[in-house]
């Protein structure tokens, strides 16, 4: 896969559907990806908000053969294939490979704390090793509110130096944009430009995502781009057009007035995004997307969750649904 190839923009950690009996639900998860991919939005299937770590590796092998086997594009996928062993993540991973997914996003091994850096290193060296395949792009995901082990500057110089080709870029979903500017200054350039590193940047959350094109990222893995890909994806591809054309733009006086323009209405664009956000930041995350596509498919059957979690409450659904209302949103079909 040469570098123009490469997956970037907005994906979805694509919620995964349930049947009553808790079996994954081939169909909806089919007809969603559909239509987020009609919306410009990739698909980050097997993600957090996938409840993946709820489903079994031969699950989401069964899930993804399925997706290609619908006819959907395995260019546009970034699968979640990491595990905490090695052979179930190699097993995945060579699967996306073989389809010619775009990349695989991986998280590192998370149920032993305080492991060294040397130890994850080994770890990721073992999988490319083992895939051994030159198709291989890696998407390192750091997320420690939630795997704790995380990933750093370090790692990412150590894994870049032995495996150029196959550690492609990462997602950071600390929540924290410092942390992820780190990155951006350590491995990326500024712009849009041509990362020099071939090492590509995500964040975690559409709030982030109009700072981090203007730093030199390449998109956002969002969430929130399961029930709003739309806006999230018309905020990238603005933000991608104006900062390539403020580089080439002659500075005058028009040009700034322009610019200062530009910025504003991306800057109302991320509010916008933000708003949305928000409100559904105000429940368990993965229970709220679920139960608002719920609502707008008026198809109550997307609103069950995999045990430990557990859906909206009735008055939080009903809620939930007066909110979005209060805002103006809907799922754009």
């Amino acid at each position: 896969m040469n570098e123009s190839a490469r997956i970037r923009g907005v994906l979805a950690p694509v919620v995964t559907p349930f049947k009553a009996d808790l079996s994954p639900d081939t169909e909806r998860f089919v007809a969603h990806c559909r239509w987020l991919i009609s919306q410009n939005c990739g698909l980050a299937v097997f993600g957090t908000n996938s409840e993946a770590n709820s489903m079994s590796i031969d699950e989401r092998s069964m899930l993804l053969d399925e997706l290609v086997a619908a006819g959907v594009d395995p260019a546009r996928m970034m699968p979640g294939t990491g595990c905490c062993s090695i052979t179930e993540t190699v097993k995945l991973t060579a699967q996306a490979v073989r389809h010619g997914c775009a990349g695989v996003l991986m998280l590192p091994p998370f149920y032993y704390k305080g492991v060294s850096e040397e130890g994850l290193y080994r770890y990721f060296s073992e999988v490319v090793q083992r895939v051994g395949d030159a198709r291989l792009k890696i998407y390192l995901y750091h997320i420690p509110p939630v795997a704790v082990v995380g990933i750093t500057t370090g790692l990412v110089e150590r894994l870049l130096k032995a495996y150029p080709d196959a550690i492609a870029g990462m997602k950071d979903s600390s929540g924290d944009w410092n942390n992820t500017k780190t990155f951006l200054d350590a491995f990326s350039v500024r712009a849009g430009l041509a990362v020099e590193s071939g090492f590509d940047v995500f964040v975690g959350s559409e709030s982030f995502l109009l700072e981090n094109m203007r730093n030199g990222g390449v998109g956002t893995i969002s969430a929130m781009a399961n029930v709003n890909p739309g806006a999230i994806h018309k905020l990238y591809a603005e933000s991608k057009l104006r900062t390539s054309n403020t580089e080439r733009r002659t500075p005058n006086d028009g040009g700034r007035k322009q610019r200062k323009t530009g910025e504003q209405e991306l800057e109302e664009m991320q509010a916008q995004l933000n708003l949305v956000r928000e409100t559904f930041a105000k429940y368990p995350m993965i229970a709220a997307l679920k139960q608002a596509l719920a609502i707008f498919r008026n198809d109550p059957g997307w609103a069950k969750v995999r045990p430990p979690l557990v859906e909206l409450t009735a008055e939080q659904a009903k809620t939930l649904a007066a909110e979005l209302k209060a805002i103006g949103f809907n799922l754009k079909s």
